[in-house]
């Protein structure tokens, strides 16, 4: 199991917290999605490593834009 959080610009409410969670919900290997609205954190658990750039589209999708680290 593998924990990684990532920042998320342009959250705003919890229909926002709903579009990130689904999407980076949908990545293959995603077993739990935690947001965080007052601070833009988003901490995802996996089966293994994320593909950064995996992340970043699911993020785009949402409508918001990943942080870079």
């Amino acid at each position: 199991m593998v924990t990684t959080t990532y920042q998320v610009q342009g959250m705003t409410c919890g229909h926002c917290v709903n579009s990130v969670s689904t999407e980076v919900g949908a990545i293959p290997g995603v077993t739990d999605v935690q947001v965080d609205l007052a601070t833009g954190r988003v901490t995802v658990s996996s089966e293994s490593p994320l593909d950064p750039d995996a992340v970043r589209a699911a993020v785009d999708e949402a409508g918001y834009d990943l942080v870079p680290a």
